[in-house]
């Protein structure tokens, strides 16, 4: 069993923790804001069929 973290360990991994969260977030948001472009391209070009 590990022993328990001091405050400061505490509060260096929530914030590490916080920083992959955020890096995480912005992977998703550019991952949408892709799909979203290449579905706006394939509509104008007529590639898209519904």
């Amino acid at each position: 069993m590990l022993p328990p973290l001091s405050r400061a360990e505490s509060q260096a991994v929530a914030r590490r923790r916080r920083g992959r969260n955020w890096l995480m977030f912005a992977a998703l948001i550019a991952l949408v804001g892709l799909f979203y472009a290449i579905t706006l391209v394939k509509i104008s070009q007529g590639t898209l069929k519904f």
